[in-house]
């Protein structure tokens, strides 16, 4: 399968040049645009795999539309540039860009340089969904402990027995432990002094 490339260039003749060029590695460049006009828009019409950006050196601008796609649209970047400077490669690699590569393109590299980019693009989807999965346990497990304390006080059982009690309510009522607790919670909170 073919991967699908975004080409994002400033300048036309460049990427007249470059769009075939790219094909004739195996490509499949789906769409050719200026990195100032509407890139979210063209991820979204035109889908690609990979979001390929060769110019001379990022704007704030282009970086602050790169950001916009990543936050909405998620997509690796591989950026080609001739911009080496430190403050350059940070802001392009805080924007969400994957790979930066400075330059400019040589054919024979593209393919392994995209393939790698898309692997640690997945990698780092991975770990930012396990870190979210992670939080969300560690959120509802405060709930739980919170709400464990106020039967515990309430009731005046113990540790095990008031999770016991919380576990038997969510099993009978076919509810996530998770929401057993909120809704202790919002109770004795209305219930308080």
């Amino acid at each position: 399968m073919s991967i699908r490339i975004m080409l994002v260039d400033a300048r036309p003749d460049r990427r007249e040049v470059l769009g075939p060029a790219l094909s004739a590695e195996g490509f499949d460049v789906v769409a050719c645009v200026d990195p100032e006009e509407g890139l979210l828009s063209a991820v979204v019409r035109f889908a690609p795999d990979v979001v390929l950006i060769d110019i001379d050196s990022p704007s704030r601008d282009t970086l602050e539309n790169l950001r916009t796609v990543q936050a909405h649209q998620p997509r690796p970047m591989v950026m080609f540039t001739q911009d080496d400077a430190n403050e350059s490669i940070r802001r392009a690699i805080e924007a969400g860009v994957s790979a930066y590569i400075v330059d400019g393109i040589e054919r024979r590299r593209v393919r392994p340089i995209v393939e790698a980019a898309m692997a640690r693009f997945s990698q780092f989807q991975a770990l930012e969904k396990e870190l979210l999965e992670t939080r969300g346990k560690l959120a509802e497990r405060k709930l739980i402990e919170r709400a464990k304390g106020i039967i515990m006080k309430q009731q005046g059982l113990s540790e095990d027995a008031a999770f016991q009690a919380m576990r038997r309510l969510a099993m009978r009522k076919n509810k996530r432990l998770a929401e057993i607790a909120e809704s202790v919670i919002s109770a004795s909170e209305l219930f308080a002094p």
